[in-house]
């Protein structure tokens, strides 16, 4: 039984680009600073359009405009970071100017061999759902019955299969007569194209690849599965699942291509990411029809015509001209690997200085470096000092309201959601304030209300008075919620001090499991009484934590 409660997220999205449902003028950002990552709002709206963001502080949440469909639900995550954005005009991202570059590369490019359609051709695409994998296999068949081939296509998917998995199976023959089935069977496929790594790696699709035989080129970005709204540290192991293709094809029969960086970069929009593999994979010789069919199925396919035929041509000087390539999607910047324990300290105690003051970051890095000097000859030390450094910090920075108000009027967000949505946009700040406390939601917590853009000076006043944090005048620190957060602090050094002292190469493992535990402990209000709860029992009997 089918039961309908509202419009899929798939049908509205495609109502919206017919002109046929209005689309909202308003769009939610978050404050990446203020986000703990904690993962409520992904809890809350069960929505994969909350995607994770790496950044210097660790893992937080962004909200990817592309694929965002506006119902909003990722508000009621009990989370202070959430600002909409009402009566702006978003800029379209268009790219960088690569025109005159992408003509200079494409110019005398190798034609690659076509495979022989010898009786018949098995190609194999895999993605998510919304991301345009049926499209391209729109594209190959109708590219094939242009040039007087038969061709079929079976696309397995579910309803309104948003990110859900996508297999599509391509079937090419010289003529229809050759075409006895619609499924390519067990170890027979000739390629695969895949869009996505985690589908690309599921039963269903690496069934259908033999070993030595079959051919495929890759999309290595980690795009967002369900595992992210339910599990929010979750990994894709991307590394691992490149390696199980590689075993399986063979490694002179396997190319990767981060496709969604690349079609982001250059073309503005990750929605291009799979016509620019198709691209790809066609200059690899893994497509048997023309470009010239190619060039005219896009036609007629009739979406934006133009930028989808530059986005082919990008995969073709992917592979062709990989070294150029590859610099133009860095932009010119070099890669960075992970960042020094030194880095680590230096980014956060600046960062600690800022917060409250010089004397708050003298203290962070008196305690990382006890545990450095401690641990610097035992295997292992590194790692420890490192976990320390990380933890402290963030139980020293806790967000709270002077924090938050700092934090909203940093000069480099407002002007980052100012460039991005112009300056005539409109801002509402989604805050449950427990001075302005009015009832509870359907989960019990407080409800939360929006504070328009008139909320900003109040901020900066808010965010002047943090040398009152901890002390006697502090109006907000007599909170439970602050009053946990300030033992937490006391807590972890006594935790420190104890793990010193009894620290060797036998219990060096063991202390920075257990140091890793307090960075579950993340959230605001009730989100992070309960990680506190959780985290408790995990340290048991060693935890501390009062009431």
């Amino acid at each position: 039984m089918l039961i309908y409660a509202q419009m899929c997220a798939t049908e509205k999205r495609r109502r919206r680009k017919r002109g046929q449902l209005e689309d909202p003028n308003r769009f939610v950002v978050i404050n990446e600073l203020v986000c703990e990552g904690c993962g409520d709002c992904s809890v809350e709206s069960n929505c994969l359009s909350v995607v994770p963001k790496e950044t210097p502080f660790g893992r937080k949440r962004t909200i990817d405009q592309d694929a965002c469909n506006k119902d909003y639900s990722c508000l009621n995550g009990f989370c202070p970071s959430f600002v909409t954005v009402e009566g702006g005009e978003p800029r379209r991202r268009r790219g960088v100017d690569t025109s005159d570059r992408l003509a200079e590369l494409s110019a005398g490019l190798p034609e690659p061999d076509l495979p022989a359609v010898d009786p018949c051709y098995d190609l194999l695409v895999t993605g998510v759902g919304g991301t345009g994998v049926v499209t391209v296999g729109q594209l190959v068949t109708m590219a094939a019955h242009l040039e007087g081939m038969g061709a079929s296509v079976l696309d397995f998917m579910g309803f309104a299969q948003k990110f859900g998995q996508v297999v599509s199976y391509l079937r090419i023959a010289e003529d229809p007569a050759g075409l006895n089935q619609v499924r390519i069977e067990r170890a027979s496929a000739d390629a695969l194209l895949g869009c996505d790594l985690v589908v690309s790696t599921s039963p269903k699709a690496s069934s259908t690849l033999r070993r030595g035989h079959t051919r495929a080129i890759v999309n290595s970005a980690e795009m967002p599965t369900g595992d992210f709204v339910r599990h929010r540290d979750a990994n894709l192991r991307a590394a691992e699942r490149v390696a199980a293709i590689r075993d399986i094809v063979g490694d002179a029969n396997l190319g990767t291509i981060d496709a969604n960086a690349a079609a982001a970069r250059l073309l503005g929009d990750t929605i291009f990411a799979n016509v620019l593999l198709l691209g790809a994979a066609w200059q690899s010789g893994l497509v048997p029809v023309s470009f010239e069919a190619l060039m005219r199925a896009i036609e007629l396919n009739g979406v934006a015509v133009e930028a989808n035929k530059r986005a082919f041509v990008w995969g073709r000087v992917a592979v062709a001209r990989p070294e150029p390539f590859a610099a133009l999607v860095r932009g010119g910047e070099s890669r960075r690997d992970a960042e020094s324990l030194d880095e680590v300290v230096d980014r956060r105690a600046g960062f600690l200085v800022g917060y409250q003051d010089g004397a708050l970051a003298e203290r962070y890095r008196r305690l990382v470096s006890r545990v450095r000097d401690a641990a610097a000859d035992l295997p292992g030390g590194d790692a420890l000092a490192d976990i320390v450094a990380r933890v402290y910090f963030r139980l020293l920075s806790y967000k709270d309201e002077y924090e938050v108000a700092r934090l909203h009027t940093q000069k480099a967000f407002l002007d980052s959601v100012r460039e991005q949505y112009g300056p005539d946009a409109r801002l509402r700040f989604h805050l449950a304030p427990p001075l302005l406390a009015h009832g509870k939601d359907a989960r019990g917590r407080p409800r939360k209300r929006a504070f328009g853009a008139w909320i900003l000076p109040l901020f900066r006043v808010l965010a002047r008075m943090r040398r009152l944090r901890g002390t006697s005048f502090d109006p907000f620190g007599r909170s439970a919620e602050r009053r946990m957060e300030r033992r937490l602090i006391v807590e972890f050094e006594a935790f420190v001090d104890d793990a010193l002292g009894n620290l060797s190469a036998d219990t060096v493992g063991d202390i920075s499991r257990r140091a890793a535990l307090y960075l579950e402990i993340r959230g605001f209000g009730p989100v992070k009484s309960e990680a506190v709860e959780t985290v408790r029992g995990q340290l048991a009997p060693h935890a501390i934590i009062g009431e």
